[in-house]
């Protein structure tokens, strides 16, 4: 008879938290409240991200555009409302930052003032939902300036260095919802059992390859870039001497790419345009894109630094919306890079 198959041992999302939080002398517990709330915003968006081909109120683009110009998808609004409502009122942040908002989002009188920030972007990629290609939500945790106070945040709150972050995550929609999140012990993934509507650890202590034969680009903007940057693509991409080129792998979500690369190894780059008025400091955004993704690469054994070799996380934002550009990904392609940089 064959045996029968041993079962793996499940661990919540929940349950890991409150082990962390354990290990924490003084925990009080308000982070993983906090948590909770985020991930509740997140199953109700991974539901809708679900069924949205089914739903004519979903898909397709709005008559609005955000804060960065761009035209909103109907599920952008959704994914934004849904994380707004159900995080301002939480009692667990003094202040929100949002992608879509040009400015901070107050916590509503009549609640709890927290000691933490969040800035989120709602859903990463979303030029993709049309043809149903993995989206993602990118958020970034600080604890506030004056941890004691009771007022409420303000931007200053928000704009603070990335190896500041008390937590930093992303949500993935694709064959199946995944979280991957950092507190600065490392990095684990969870992922969404429908069953039973709760997050599990699917990927304890994730560690990025230290090398990775993908590269992840938008080179139809090849000819916009600084002379290095095409020099290093390049490289990487030569035969000479029998050399096996890279893989070129870019779907266009940063999560996406970023998520696979994590896995596999690699290095995606998003350098600024120095031949356009478009990106002259690149597309992403400091707050919402670059930092916390720099933050869970660097966990895990990665490196993330800007064309100029500045690391991501000692910058400090200027603006809410700063744009950065960000070449990310394991350690010695990210190393290899800044050979090409101008020192």
């Amino acid at each position: 008879m064959n045996a029968t198959p041993k079962q793996k041992k499940l661990i919540s999302l929940s349950q890991f938290i409150l082990e962390e939080q354990l290990k924490i002398p003084h925990a009080s517990g308000e982070f993983t409240a906090l948590l909770s709330h985020l991930v509740y915003a997140a199953k109700i968006v991974g539901r809708e991200v679900r069924k949205a081909g089914l739903l004519d109120d979903i898909l397709g683009a709005t008559e609005d555009t955000n804060v960065q110009g761009e035209t909103q998808m109907k599920l952008d609004q959704y994914a934004d409302n849904a994380f707004n409502q159900s995080l301002k009122i939480c009692g667990h942040l003094c202040v929100l930052a949002s992608e879509e908002h040009e400015n901070i989002i107050p916590i509503p009188g009549g609640y709890t003032i927290g000691k933490y920030t969040m800035a989120i972007d709602p859903l990463d990629g979303s030029s993709n939902i049309d043809t149903n290609v993995s989206i993602g939500t990118i958020f970034s945790i600080h604890q506030r300036l004056e941890p004691n106070s009771k007022e409420p945040g303000t931007e200053k709150d928000l704009l603070q260095k990335g190896h500041l972050q008390r937590c930093a995550g992303y949500i993935i929609y694709g064959s199946s919802t995944m979280l991957v999140l950092s507190t600065g012990k490392g990095v684990s993934g969870f992922t969404l059992d429908p069953s039973v509507g709760e997050f599990l650890l699917s990927h304890p202590n994730m560690k990025m390859p230290e090398s990775g034969d993908i590269y992840s680009a938008n080179e139809g903007n090849a000819s916009y870039w600084s002379p290095e940057v095409q020099s290093y693509l390049q490289k990487i991409k030569s035969i000479e001497g029998g050399k096996k080129p890279k893989t070129a792998r870019y779907i266009g979500s940063l999560v996406a790419d970023f998520h696979r690369n994590l896995l596999k190894g690699g290095i995606f780059l998003y350098p600024n345009d120095t031949k356009s008025s478009k990106y002259p400091n690149g597309k992403l955004r400091l707050l919402y894109e670059a930092a916390p993704m720099a933050f869970i690469a660097e966990q895990a054994g990665g490196m993330a630094v800007t064309v100029k070799g500045e690391r991501i996380l000692d910058l400090t934002p200027k603006e809410l919306h700063e744009r950065t550009t960000l070449i990310i990904g394991s350690k010695n392609e990210v190393e290899e890079f800044l050979t090409f940089v101008p020192k």
